[in-house]
């Protein structure tokens, strides 16, 4: 019996030393498209961070224009109630007249009238009176219209109701009498 070599075959071709790792452009490749990748998405959400904090800035300012207008215009409805008030102590005072007997009565609703007043101008409530003014549409209301040679057109001429304004925005417009040009004739 003869006796065979049992030594296992090995190849004999030649392997270079970093075999089996394969070539290093196409993982280079892959980290940079996942560096990429990264920096896409770090971008994204920044973005969404940036436009985050500039709607919360944009929400917190109009809380507080809403906050400040509800102090400025609480006093609106209020306001309004008082104008009657105001309106029935000065025809009180022109119905007075001049009678002598009348003169502690007058005095009384003159200075109760001062009172009313002062504590309008307080809380911001501004009379409109136009009498000789050029109409204004956004804070009078134009009854009628008269002719009047010594006006020039579109002047108020006569003042029927005061108008108010509550931190300058109208409350009530003015009831007025408007001048009107003269027919040709």
């Amino acid at each position: 019996m003869t006796q065979e070599n049992t030594k296992p075959e090995t190849d004999t071709t030649a392997v270079p030393p970093d075999a089996g790792q394969g070539d290093p452009a196409p993982e280079l490749k892959d980290l940079h498209l996942q560096l990429e990748d990264a920096r896409s998405k770090a971008d994204e959400h920044w973005n969404q961070v940036l436009r985050m904090q500039a709607e919360l800035e944009n929400g917190r300012r109009r809380a507080e224009r809403d906050v400040e207008n509800a102090h400025k215009y609480a006093l609106d409805r209020f306001a309004q109630d008082l104008l009657p008030v105001k309106d029935s102590l000065e025809l009180a005072l022109a119905a007075i007249g001049e009678d002598a007997a009348l003169d502690k009565l007058r005095e009384g609703t003159e200075l109760t009238l001062k009172m009313l007043g002062q504590a309008m101008a307080k809380y911001g409530i501004q009379e409109v009176n136009p009498l000789g003014q050029p109409f204004n549409p956004e804070l009078h209301q134009a009854m009628s219209m008269q002719e009047s040679a010594g006006q020039a057109p579109n002047t108020v001429l006569a003042v029927m109701q005061k108008g108010y304004t509550l931190n300058e925005r109208l409350i009530r417009p003015a009831l007025v009498v408007v001048a009107k040009a003269p027919a040709a004739g």
